[in-house]
């Protein structure tokens, strides 16, 4: 029987000591093993330390504060699994995730990576308030890492998370893994819950919206400077 490989699975986290502990359970209830939990702390300076060495089975790391990109490329670095995962410190998985979208990528070994469904859940507090996450609009596609799997050869491919962007560097990722052709599969399966709340830095739009643009402009002079390449290879034949 083949073994099972061995899944990295990196949480990025900075001041996440609310939710960090529900994120770090939904990976340790995966109906699938071995994994290899890395929790990366990116200078956090509330009680987030304390939650993530709470665990047995969790790799604590700390960093000075660089941004999620840097903690994503620590985790990366630090891993030992030949499939890498990503979950951000207040989301959570379906039990399933893992297993589900192992077998896709066992059943076709050109696959590189693979992309479900998120479900978006919002803030809620009732009378009493007791606050609890309920699901909002239909569930959706977006190049998102919590719901995707990665083959480790991607990375030697794609490269790692560009630390200049403190906003949507996995944006950037995806575009860069697009450009590279990785063979992907999306897939309509939910496998994670993306709880939005008052702390999401994907709140701060002005920020997000000047990162978007940012990598969405690396992206086109990216392409612009493989047309200019092409070109000048043609003018020589």
């Amino acid at each position: 029987m083949e073994k099972s490989p061995l899944i990295s699975v990196i949480i990025p986290v900075y001041n996440g000591e609310r939710f960090l502990a529900e994120a770090i359970e939904s990976v340790l209830s995966q109906q699938y093993e071995p994994i290899e939990l890395i929790v990366v702390d990116d200078g956090s300076t509330d009680d987030t330390p304390q939650v993530a060495k709470s665990f047995d089975d969790v790799q604590y790391i700390h960093q000075t504060n660089q941004g999620p990109a840097s903690a994503r490329n620590a985790g990366v670095d630090l891993s030992q699994g030949e499939l890498i995962a990503f979950l951000d410190a207040d989301d959570l998985w379906l039990p399933n995730k893992l297993g589900l979208q192992l077998a896709h990528l066992l059943d076709n070994h050109s696959l590189e990576l693979i992309n479900g469904f998120t479900q978006l859940m919002m803030l809620s507090e009732d009378e009493a308030g007791r606050i609890s996450f309920k699901p909002s609009f239909e569930p959706f596609f977006a190049p998102s890492l919590g719901s995707a799997l990665v083959r480790r050869s991607v990375f030697a491919k794609v490269g790692c998370f560009d630390e200049s962007l403190r906003y949507c560097d996995d944006i950037d990722w995806y575009l860069r893994a697009r450009e590279t052709d990785i063979a992907v599969l999306f897939h309509q399966d939910v496998v994670q819950y993306y709880r939005q709340h008052e702390d999401n830095i994907t709140r701060e739009k002005q920020l997000n919206n000047r990162y978007l643009l940012r990598a969405l402009k690396k992206s086109l002079d990216r392409r612009r400077s493989l047309v200019s390449d092409v070109e000048f290879l043609f003018g020589r034949l």
